[in-house]
């Protein structure tokens, strides 16, 4: 799993608060991710419809 630019505290704690905000622009989908997007992709990741999936990187980044 490689989440992008992605609406959490982490940015804030390391002293760039509006860092998504400020980079959206460089994601094709222009805006920051939700953690429930990441959330969703880990659920699909352990559900069986992912069960023939290995060694796999799913990228949650909006294109980026």
């Amino acid at each position: 799993m490689r989440p992008g630019l992605i609406h959490t505290e982490i940015h804030a704690s390391g002293g760039e608060p509006d860092r998504v905000e400020r980079l959206k622009a460089t994601v094709p989908m222009q805006r920051g991710g939700d953690p429930e997007e990441v959330a969703r992709a880990i659920l699909w990741l352990l559900s069986d419809q992912a069960s023939y999936c290995t060694g796999t990187l799913l990228d949650v980044a909006g294109g980026r």
